[in-house]
């Protein structure tokens, strides 16, 4: 009896040291590989211009090319997963379904229904650890439970990487083992984004396995400077490689190698940063409420003073102040925001506009090219002071010094700000204080070429703080 597997790929979009993919290839004769357009996601995107489903597309592609040359093709589908996958399982007399484990709660939902449904067919689904490094029961505090505290988390997930000889695995697939398939709706030959409603979309980045591995190589020429440049954005000296993390181009284990490869502050802050991504994820899948809830639940309670027209504002980059706008912009044009800046941009929503972080936390999902609910909904609830080891709630970030600090001259706001490049080195920063004179050289007169700051940081700082003290 031939055993034939199928492998269903999701955020895992590539063909090597895939821990599913890997498994599928040594328990079965024949593997098959499946993506769905899952429809239960797409209809929910309310702009067809969606950059993410261009770099799905291109990654698809790609992994289709490698694929061809062993006679095998993606098996793509468009619909809800409960029905697509089943459907394909039939048509094909599969034996078992192989995937990677995901921990969003509705990711969580679908995959439990699957299963189910599967198991009544009389079909095992097997799912694996790959998404992540360690997993929530994996990495425990004395009282065997999860770390709520990011610093004692990572020490912990350390001292449990250094007692397994900091192994790596890396997880074989051999291709020779694909199912051979004659695909009429290949991703090469069908318009996929008729098929699904979408339009292609241009960008800043190449997508797919082999554009990532590119990345990584050229980070890790300058990843010793990571610590401190990374804090830049002008600079240009992250990673940049968010996107190919999200979409699964590279896996986790192939981050790690990288950033345990040297033993100065780069690699152990990019380390850091890996470890973060795990923790996020932990408290996702152990703390479901906090995609719509404050994991502080005391803090459901504020009274969020600000307007709609604020924030409107805010998302159009025409706040008034520089950085601000700059990031905004730059979210706008590439779906990209420097890690710096999201703080910059979350803690301004928030605690100088005073605007409920749910709806920039739901902007930044709609627009971030490396949207990833987990690492998102982290970020702006510890901005916000509402998350799991979030800042405390009378820290404030001065948008004015956080400017002069990281963009000194000017440089990235100059860039998406371009009205404003004119005025010197300090006068950017402040804009608003140059007199007519200066805006006349500048060439740009604040009020009609680039806007008055749309409120007062120091009197917005003290209302944020009493909004806090309220609840607390």
């Amino acid at each position: 009896m031939t055993i034939k597997n199928l492998c269903w790929i999701r955020r895992d979009l590539r063909l090597h040291d895939h821990h599913a993919l890997s498994e599928s290839l040594k328990n079965g004769d024949e593997t098959y590989i499946a993506f769905i357009f899952d429809e239960t996601i797409l209809e929910k995107l309310n702009v067809k211009k969606d950059r993410r489903i261009t770099f799905i597309i291109d990654s698809l592609k790609e992994i289709e090319l490698e694929m061809q040359k062993h006679s095998a093709s993606i098996l793509i589908r468009f619909g809800d997963p409960k029905i697509e996958i089943p459907k394909i399982i039939s048509e094909f007399g599969i034996n078992g379904l192989y995937l990677n484990r995901d921990y969003e709660p509705r990711a969580k939902i679908r995959d439990d229904s699957i299963i189910k449904i599967l198991q009544k067919k009389g079909v095992d689904t097997f799912t694996f650890k790959d998404h992540v490094f360690y997993e929530k029961a994996e990495v425990l505090n004395g009282q065997r439970e999860i770390y709520k505290v990011f610093t004692p988390y990572k020490n912990k997930w350390l001292e449990t990487f250094k007692s397994q000889e900091s192994v790596l695995a890396n997880f074989k697939c051999p291709l020779n083992k694909l199912a051979v398939v004659k695909n009429p709706d290949s991703i090469l030959l069908i318009d996929w984004y008729k098929k699904i409603h979408f339009e292609e979309q241009s960008s800043l980045l190449k997508a797919g396995p082999s554009e990532a591995h590119k990345k990584l190589l050229g980070f890790k020429k300058y990843i010793s400077n990571y610590k401190l440049a990374r804090d830049i954005p002008a600079l240009n000296q992250t990673s940049n490689l968010s996107p190919y993390i999200r979409m699964g181009n590279l896996s986790v284990r192939e981050m790690i190698k990288v950033a345990i490869s040297g033993t100065d502050e780069g690699h152990s802050t990019w380390l850091s940063e890996i470890i973060w991504r795990d923790f996020y994820q932990v408290i996702l899948d152990v703390y479901p409420k906090v995609e719509t809830h404050c994991f502080k639940a005391q803090y459901d309670l504020i009274k969020w003073a600000g307007s709609r027209e604020h924030f409107q504002l805010w998302c159009e980059g025409k706040t008034g102040y520089p950085i601000v706008d700059a990031a905004m912009r730059c979210l706008n044009q590439t779906g990209m925001m420097h890690n710096r800046l999201r703080m910059v941009v979350a803690s301004f929503l928030t605690k100088t506009l005073l605007v409920d972080w749910r709806l920039g936390e739901h902007y930044f999902a709609e627009k971030l090219l490396d949207f990833d609910l987990a690492a998102n909904n982290g970020g702006w609830q510890w901005s916000a002071s509402t998350g799991v080891d979030a800042q405390p709630y009378f820290r404030i970030f001065n948008p004015y010094n956080q400017s002069e600090k990281f963009d000194p001259e000017g440089i990235f706001i100059k860039t998406w700000c371009p009205e404003l490049k004119y005025f010197s080195n300090k006068k950017i920063h402040y804009p608003h204080e140059s007199d007519l004179v200066e805006q006349v050289e500048a060439k740009c007169f604040i009020g009609k070429d680039y806007p008055h700051p749309i409120v007062a940081y120091k009197t917005q700082k003290e209302k944020a703080l009493a909004m806090f003290k309220a609840i607390s």
